[in-house]
């Protein structure tokens, strides 16, 4: 039986302002219309099926099609915009600070626009930070450039009668957050304050997670990018190898409980020979571990080429570390360095030369700006969650599911990371790619 889910989105109240933006005008040239998305407008989530199949579709599991409604919440002048990047970078965070800038002010007529410095820890007092005002003519090139404008933190997301304390003191009532899967919780936690004090204010997120791990999003923004410089780092590592006597390039990527960025970027250079991911467990010694194999590979190729994710192999690590950063993520031990020692320790113990050059490209990926393809997912990202926002749709992200812009309810998104399932095709076409084994496991 197929698992069901509630995409029921949260509503501040009826819409009865009309909007600033006139759709539903018959183009002269072509003829096409451009029309408002209507509130009965859905998609359906598994689009699986089978021969015979009946289905009827109870509301609740259909999800909400994203995009300007004909009758909006708010009165845009009276919005008090703010927008917050928390976490660690990711390319395309200035491309959708941008992005929803220019659709508040232009689209919607909204000239009162924030931005919360630092992530969480701008909106409390102890810091002492000003809040950050936001227009057209301070955010029209800072898509050129990585990182975040607005700076970001982890952390903080928990202080949250602290938070809507200081949104009730700047009469902000339509907040962005623009994060993963900490900065959704703490958004989640927010929206709830916010109904707790019969505030009418919405709060929409625009889920960024470079590991590309958050359930019921297809792809996160700078997810694309990330691959992009990955390869960049995958393709000199197989130089290296494949010019040297017994080579073996070894790069890490980030990917801390999924090994999406590693798997795409495996697939996309078609270099990598092994891939080590958190979701495949692996042994390192024995006939059927990495290092025989790895062997193997060079007794016939005289090179190698191995891409590990961050979060891969940690069970082999000596001390497991118990501590977490501001996030609540687990500090890992680094996985690439470990390899590093333990491939070189067992070449020598063989007897048999191996030249390995070690990369991880890791932060330079982070701080890149975003590649074309991203920043126009961003664009629409951050126009989508104006849309929705100015209609008073709250606890709720933006997302793209099946081809379509659409909302996902908070708690869902954060309901369980999005991992890669090894009895599925992404890790079936990895295997056949990359010629490694199904199963490094003794």
């Amino acid at each position: 039986m197929k698992k069901e889910f509630d995409f029921t989105i949260s509503n501040l109240g009826p819409c009865k302002v009309a909007p600033p933006i006139l759709l539903s005008k018959l183009c002269k040239r072509t003829g096409d219309l451009t029309n408002y998305v209507r509130n009965d407008e859905y998609i359906v989530y598994d689009i699986e099926a089978s021969p015979g199949d009946h289905v009827t579709f109870n509301r609740k599991h259909l999800i909400e099609k994203a995009g300007p409604r004909g009758l909006i919440f708010f009165n845009p002048e009276e919005v008090h915009a703010a927008i917050v990047t928390c976490g660690g970078l990711c390319p395309g965070l200035n491309d959708v600070i941008r992005a929803l800038v220019m659709a508040l002010w232009y689209e919607y007529g909204v000239l009162r626009i924030s931005g919360i410095p630092f992530g969480y820890r701008g909106f409390l007092p102890e810091f002492n930070h000003d809040l950050i005002p936001l227009k057209p003519d301070v955010v029209k090139d800072i898509h050129r450039q990585g990182g975040t404008y607005l700076g970001s933190s982890r952390g903080y997301g928990d202080n949250i009668s602290q938070i809507v304390d200081t949104m009730e003191k700047h009469g902000i009532n339509v907040l962005f957050t623009v994060g993963g899967d900490g900065t959704q919780r703490g958004s989640l936690r927010i929206a709830e304050e916010v109904e707790r004090r019969g505030l009418n204010a919405a709060v929409v997120g625009i889920p960024k997670t470079i590991d590309n791990d958050l359930s019921f999003i297809e792809k996160s923004f700078g997810f694309e990018t990330a691959v992009s410089e990955a390869a960049n780092a995958l393709n000199g590592a197989h130089v290296e190898a494949s010019c040297a006597v017994n080579g073996v390039g070894l790069v890490k990527v980030m990917g801390r409980e999924s090994g999406f960025i590693a798997a795409y970027t495996a697939l996309g250079t078609r270099d990598a020979n092994f891939v080590l991911v958190p979701e495949v467990p692996f042994d390192l010694d024995g006939e059927n571990g990495l290092l025989a194999y790895l062997h193997k590979r060079l007794i016939r190729r005289n090179h190698a080429v191995i891409v590990v994710a961050e979060g891969a192999g940690q069970e082999h690590l000596e001390a497991a570390s118990t501590e977490f950063d501001a996030s609540g993520n687990k500090k890992l031990g680094d996985i690439g360095l470990f390899l590093q020692d333990k491939i070189r320790s067992y070449f020598k113990e063989i007897n048999v030369e191996v030249n390995l050059k070690y990369i991880d490209p890791s932060y330079m990926i982070r701080a890149t700006p975003a590649n074309p393809i991203d920043s126009t997912y961003c664009a629409r990202l951050g126009t989508y969650a104006v849309h929705a926002a100015m209609a008073g749709k709250t606890k709720m992200l933006v997302s793209h599911v099946n081809d379509f812009y659409v909302h996902i309810p908070t708690e869902l998104a954060i309901s369980e990371r999005n991992r890669i399932k090894p009895s599925e095709s992404l890790w079936r076409n990895v295997i056949e790619a990359t010629g490694q084994p199904a199963s490094m496991k003794n």
